[in-house]
């Protein structure tokens, strides 16, 4: 698509992963596969939780909104990365990728921030039983998640406005499979310099900020652990706790390769959002749910119960 130096993009044409057509049909396969998983999973432990009396725990809530915010972070990215694959249309307007922009960021956004409070939950469940159930109400544990959902939408909202009030003129090639911050700002025409700024800021605050209180917490959880004495015990912590600190690894991990390096090279950047916007999503229930002997117990009654 040409376009005059002083023509105002409307549209952008994303590139995707390839260019080749049978490696996009084996790719759109392997999206699909990984999309319904996601989604499978996601309303699957949903509805377990929800159904299981004995699930109505604390963890096990924010466990929902993070499964929740899988499947919004999914459902953002995916259906269109789809449509692009299967029909070769890979032309999306600038309503379109600011829309996905937005919800892309909002739904990372507020998983990292529940992945921290879940670090303050097994904290506490761990290294102070004795005061959790005074400490984490109901009414606590829904203005945090509350708290999360909102401190997401007003930091993408930011990364938002700062990445599109960017004049963007002439090349409208994304070099990406979805609209994302740092590949947009490498196609603005003016000086970009404010809106790294004002992006690694908010990164910081979302993403690096929760890191201490993440560390912090497993610190304190490891110690007190290795002191109990009984081996059922330990290994019951350890199982619990296990599954949050690698779910945590493999997003902070990623999204901090993405949004706090942002001279990343453009493959990088591809396969590092591959991973955190399709396969961590679908990963996530598959971990809390295999090696969780409630969960597993829910669903079997449910599969009774039918």
């Amino acid at each position: 698509m040409n376009r005059d130096n002083h023509t105002r993009v409307t549209e952008f044409l994303l590139l995707g992963l390839s260019d080749d057509p049978q490696t996009q049909l084996l790719l759109a396969i392997l999206f699909l596969g990984m999309f319904l998983g996601t989604v499978l999973g996601s309303f699957l432990f949903i509805y377990l939780v929800l159904s299981d009396s004995q699930l109505h725990t604390p963890m096990y809530f924010f466990l929902c909104n993070l499964s929740l915010a899988d499947f919004g972070m999914s459902t953002s990215i995916v259906p269109q990365a789809l449509i692009h694959m299967l029909t070769k249309k890979n032309v999306i307007t600038f309503m379109s990728c600011s829309a996905q922009l937005f919800f892309s960021l909002s739904f990372g956004a507020t998983q990292c921030l529940v992945l921290a409070v879940m670090s303050y939950d097994r904290y506490l469940a761990v290294c102070d039983p004795m005061h959790y159930s005074l400490i984490m109400t109901g009414r606590v544990c829904g203005q945090l998640a509350v708290g999360c959902w909102v401190c997401s939408i007003v930091g993408s909202s930011v990364d938002v406005i700062v990445t599109l009030c960017l004049p963007y003129q002439g090349d409208n090639r994304i070099d990406h499979f979805f609209c994302e911050a740092p590949v947009l700002l490498t196609l603005a025409s003016g000086d970009t310099h404010k809106a790294e700024l004002a992006i690694f800021f908010m990164g910081v605050m979302i993403l690096l900020t929760p890191v201490p209180l993440i560390l912090v917490s497993y610190t304190f959880i490891i110690v007190t652990v290795v002191r109990i004495k009984t081996i059922s015990g330990r290994v019951k912590a350890f199982s619990t706790c296990g599954s949050h600190l690698l779910v945590v690894i493999l997003f902070y991990g990623t999204g901090i390769i993405s949004y706090m390096t942002l001279k990343s090279s453009k493959m990088q950047m591809k396969q590092v959002a591959v991973f955190y916007s399709v396969i961590n999503p679908m990963l996530n229930p598959i971990i809390y749910s295999l090696r969780n002997k409630d969960v597993m117990r829910a669903f079997r009654n449910a599969v009774k119960r039918r």
